[in-house]
């Protein structure tokens, strides 16, 4: 049985940004192995570390403040965890912070705001587009997986923000889903500029119990990654 469980928050970013969701989980089951702390596995005949992420970030985009939590079998210092893992870290994952949770939680995201720049020649109507697609009451799109379907992801639009350099998409996430950013990017009419090579970030992932009662993180060690 798990004896301690730790909620760690990080940033995926530079070339990491192209790893899948498996990947990532694969490279923080290496980064637990060579760090050499005493995890708590799965059952059946591949056991793999016990780890829940909060929401999978999409392929390509740059993740500011994501989270993972892990469960051990002995009791350490958080300080002691994060530090450990931190050597082990590939460029481009930067671990920020730790917090020790209670067994019984499980982090669950209820709002995540993705950020784009927008290129000055592109930022003139994109204002009056965002208060036209809040002012809808349906935003259909399609969805090819797992199944084809339509979606109407209106209830999940919180706000838009079009702000100087940056389009700012603030989403509710609900436990039977949330919206894309590139589903928004495309109502409003600016998904190109994603073949074009802009890069989309997810500046903030709250979560349910956070949200209720901000602060708790122990700083991380200071590191320095490629952007």
């Amino acid at each position: 049985m798990a004896r301690d469980k730790f909620r760690i928050r990080f940033r995926k970013g530079g070339d990491l940004r192209l790893l899948s969701h498996h990947d990532l989980m694969r490279t923080f089951e290496r980064m637990l192995r060579r760090a050499g702390l005493p995890f708590r596995s799965t059952e059946g005949f591949h056991p793999q570390p016990r780890m829940v992420f909060a929401l999978s970030l999409s392929l390509g985009a740059v993740g500011l403040e994501e989270v993972v939590e892990l469960e051990l079998t002995e009791e350490l210092p958080p300080e002691t965890v994060l530090s450990r893992l931190a050597a082990e870290a590939p460029p481009g994952l930067d671990l920020l912070a730790i917090r020790r949770v209670a067994p019984n939680v499980t982090a669950q995201p209820c709002r995540a705001v993705y950020r784009l720049a927008i290129p000055p020649e592109r930022r003139g109507s994109l204002s009056q587009r965002c208060t036209d697609l809040l002012a809808q009451p349906e935003c259909w799109v399609d969805r090819a997986k797992p199944q084809p379907r339509r979606v109407n992801i209106r209830p999940f639009l919180r706000d838009l923000r079009a702000g100087p350099g940056a389009l700012e998409i603030d989403l509710t996430v609900t436990s039977t889903g949330t919206a894309r950013a590139d589903e928004v990017l495309a109502l409003l009419g600016v998904a190109d500029l994603l073949d074009a090579g802009a890069v989309v970030e997810r500046a903030v992932l709250e979560l349910h119990d956070e949200a209720e009662a901000a602060g708790g993180f122990a700083p991380a060690p200071q590191r320095t990654f490629d952007s």
